[in-house]
């Protein structure tokens, strides 16, 4: 559907989901299937993805393109009147150079949507069956990154995140993993759990659970330096961390505009 101001189709941003075909949202399947054009990242996404585009798509693997050469092949087909997607990893909120793409669109007169996916943290937890918010542990869910070429701002370093102790899920880290791994022990325990996450989603996928002051020696026993999730957790203690802590929403004595409390 046209925006209402726009001759042009807007260009769609799909969030894929971590890899696995069967994650894509609804609306994200409807969308592909509707393409004419569809840019992705070989690299992040198995071309098993692909299998809810309709015959005879174009499927532009955008791996080896800089922004200044992708955005040109974009803007010339959605002027052309074809409907165009960008095809993203998890979620594109997250880690996706998303900012600096919706800024060029913007200046080229070009309207886009967004649909949101599946992030690789979210697929960790339904992996590993349990829940990154427990009652009276952790309520709390922190997303970051080591780093490295891509700067953090000193605010949100390691150090200063650590303090919390909350479910921190790490990306884009696995190069650095030892700093990191230095930086989270300057306030979490050095036997808090670990899941180190490989290609999430992906057929060769692969989970190691230890604790934090493994993390590093497990990571390059595995020769680990990309498509790496750690979840750094005291909810992966499982039944035996979260004790008989549970939630008040589903409590006998909790009334609520739903449930009123009986009185005998």
């Amino acid at each position: 559907m046209r925006e209402p101001t726009s001759p042009y189709w807007p260009v769609y941003i799909v969030g894929a989901g971590p890899g696995d075909p069967e994650l894509i949202t609804l609306r994200g399947q409807r969308v592909l299937s509707q393409a004419d054009a569809v840019f992705y990242t070989g690299s992040l996404l198995p071309e098993g993805i692909l299998v809810h585009c309709r015959p005879g798509v174009e499927a532009i693997d955008t791996r080896s393109l800089t922004l200044e050469t992708l955005l040109p092949q974009i803007v010339e087909r959605v002027r052309a009147g074809l409907r165009v997607v960008r095809l993203q990893d998890g979620d594109p909120c997250l880690y996706g150079a998303l900012h600096e793409l919706l800024l060029r669109l913007a200046e080229a007169g070009i309207p886009f949507e967004i649909v949101p996916g599946v992030s690789a943290f979210q697929l960790a937890a339904a992996r590993l069956q349990v829940e990154l918010t427990v009652p009276e542990l952790v309520q709390t869910v922190i997303l970051t990154r080591a780093s490295g070429r891509t700067r953090v701002p000193a605010a949100e370093a390691l150090t200063s995140l650590a303090a919390h102790r909350a479910s921190l899920c790490l990306y884009l880290s696995a190069r650095h993993v030892e700093q990191a791994q230095a930086d989270l022990l300057a306030h979490y325990p050095a036997d808090t759990p670990v899941a180190i996450c490989y290609r999430l989603g992906w057929p060769d996928e692969q989970i190691w659970l230890g604790s934090l002051g493994e993390m590093a020696a497990l990571s390059r026993h595995a020769g680990l330096e990309r498509t790496v999730l750690y979840l750094i957790s005291p909810a992966l203690q499982g039944l035996a961390g979260g004790g008989s802590a549970r939630s008040r929403l589903y409590s006998p004595d909790h009334a609520h505009l739903f449930r009123p409390k009986f009185r005998y």
